[in-house]
């Protein structure tokens, strides 16, 4: 797979992601109105965004910074390799 280096490209994938993201919130809301599902939608996005953010720039600018993020998956094998590193 090429890695997306033109702009105009990358910004339409950046607004499609909120146009789905826009989407999937707008019909699970419709479908089951209250202020209480409504809270909790933005707190479950609230909390996967700084999740992303913590593996994404976190671990690379604070704890380790030979590390280079490459997706959420070279996440999981950062973690795992950490961990069978370091022993139990």
């Amino acid at each position: 797979m090429v890695d997306l280096k033109n702009p105009r490209i990358i910004f339409a994938k950046g607004l499609l992601f909120l146009g789905l993201g826009l989407l999937a919130a707008g019909l699970l809301l419709w479908d089951v109105w209250s202020v209480k599902a409504a809270v909790l939608l933005v707190l479950a996005i609230w909390g996967f965004c700084r999740f992303y953010y913590f593996a994404f720039y976190v671990i690379e600018h604070y704890v380790d910074s030979n590390y280079r993020f490459s997706g959420l998956w070279s996440f999981v094998r950062y973690m795992l390799r950490e961990r069978t590193e370091s022993g139990p």
